[in-house]
């Protein structure tokens, strides 16, 4: 699957990367979690309910305290 780099691409992608530092970019690498992967879209959709929930949980909250306070009748 690999097929290794020849000599111009090396090349290439040497003076790309002497170009992005001369612009004051550094390259940085690292590792991510692979979206595509079942678990990690079960995860994501998991957290996204949660959150929904917690969202709802808050509405419910701002309408508590919005409407604790009655006040009381006017008495004549």
């Amino acid at each position: 699957m690999n097929r290794p780099q020849s000599h111009d691409s090396k090349g290439r992608v040497a003076k790309h990367r002497a170009a992005m530092r001369a612009k004051g970019y550094r390259l940085k690498q690292f590792w991510l979690p692979d979206v595509r992967t079942p678990e990690f879209q079960e995860q994501a959709r998991r957290d996204a309910l949660a959150m929904a929930a917690q969202l709802e949980r808050s509405n419910d909250i701002a309408f508590a305290e919005a409407v604790q306070y009655w006040p009381p009748e006017d008495e004549d």
